[in-house]
């Protein structure tokens, strides 16, 4: 009878390798072949990790390392006291009497037991704090099935228990909690509330956006400076969201200081047909709230002149494969891809339906400003 080769384990050195790799974008399959092993292997760690990558154990540079804790036995054999113990090591004296304590007293003391008992002590992860505040618990899950991220999770209980620590946490511990399902806290579950519903931590991932010319597009480096620091309401960002089905699509629209959305049902790309869209749109708000609007380089906005004949709002166009230049606007794109996945067509959706999801999105708090919701703000410039 034969039995099937087993593998080694990974080492400290091809774990950190991973690691690595899987930080700077590359594929699992590639990964897999650099490692010499199968992909499913290298996914299940991965997995496991909840695409978290793993730090290496390394003891802390103020704690006891195992030649001291050999001297301190030593010592004790030879019926010294902890003061002198410690004038050798140049310790504090109450930290050698401490570790004498806590591992049996000067009779029982080993340092390899000690040494080794130290090492469990420290070992990670630690109970985290969601496990610990059932309340906090309760709070963060309900958050994250309204469709909160979880630095707006972070950030509002912040401004709403400013002087209860233990109703506090970071976003992080949320993500780390989410994909490290040993912490037991969240349900693995609630990932699928997340923008982009994944159950680990993703890798980097390169653009391959590509755009063509458009006549007449004047470049967001001709925009005026003021649009820069946000101070002043008014300029917005916008681009379409892209369905499943041929020439499904909306035209998301957001006001940079106060990141306030609307969305415009579209029956087409055609660019008469988005303009107009979006033009009567903004019709409805007042002329000081709607004073230029940038775009990437979709050729729905072709007609920009005509859009701006007929507003008076320019329009400023990103570089070639620069959507990081309305960052706003992609930011809430991706918000909105919770609502409506690639998957989805989007011209089944009604227009009260998009406005049903844009208030429930102008209503979550942001990061900025300050964790004041969008519809806040947007309601103080109304006022």
């Amino acid at each position: 009878m034969t039995y099937r080769e087993r593998r080694p384990r990974l080492s400290a050195a091809e774990r950190a390798d991973l690691w690595t790799r899987w930080k700077q974008g590359e594929r699992l399959s590639d990964i897999a072949t650099a490692l010499a092993r199968a992909p499913g292997t290298i996914y299940s760690r991965i997995r496991k990790a909840g695409g978290i990558p793993e730090r290496p154990r390394q003891r802390a540079a103020r704690a006891l390392s195992a030649a001291e804790r050999e001297l301190i036995s030593r010592g004790l054999a030879e019926k010294r006291g902890v003061r002198a113990i410690a004038r050798q090591l140049g310790r504090a004296a109450s930290t050698v009497s401490r570790e004498i304590a806590r591992n049996g007293g000067a009779s029982a003391y080993r340092a390899v037991r000690a040494d080794q008992a130290a090492s469990r002590r420290a070992a990670r992860p630690k109970s985290c704090k969601l496990t610990q505040h059932a309340r906090l618990c309760r709070l963060v899950a309900g958050k994250l099935e309204a469709r909160w991220s979880p630095q707006q999770i972070a950030g509002w209980l912040q401004r709403t228990f400013p002087t209860e620590p233990a109703l506090q946490v970071s976003h992080e511990t949320i993500y780390r909690t989410l994909f490290l399902q040993a912490r037991g806290a969240l349900k693995r579950e609630l990932t699928a509330y997340l923008r982009t519903g994944r159950q680990e931590r993703g890798r980097r991932r390169t653009p391959t956006e590509r755009r063509g010319t458009i006549s007449g597009a004047v470049s967001i480096r001709d925009r005026p400076p003021t649009v820069e620091d946000r101070a002043i309401p008014g300029h917005w960002e916008g681009d379409l969201l892209i369905g499943a089905r041929q020439g499904s699509s909306i035209a998301t629209l957001v006001e940079r200081s106060t990141r306030f959305v609307v969305l415009v049902k579209l029956a087409s790309r055609a660019t008469d047909h988005v303009v107009q869209r979006i033009q009567r749109q903004l019709a409805h708000l007042p002329a000081e709230l709607c004073q230029t609007l940038t775009w990437d380089r979709g050729h729905e906005m072709a007609a920009h002149q005509a859009f701006t004949v007929a507003t008076d709002i320019p329009v400023y166009f990103c570089d070639p494969q620069s959507p990081w230049q309305r960052g706003t606007n992609e930011n809430t794109n991706g918000l909105l891809r919770q609502y409506f996945p690639k998957s989805m067509d989007l011209s089944r959706i009604p227009q009260h339906r998009l406005n049903a999801v844009a208030r429930e999105l102008n209503n979550r708090p942001r990061a900025t400003p300050d964790f004041y919701s969008p519809a806040e703000k947007f309601n103080e410039l109304l006022r």
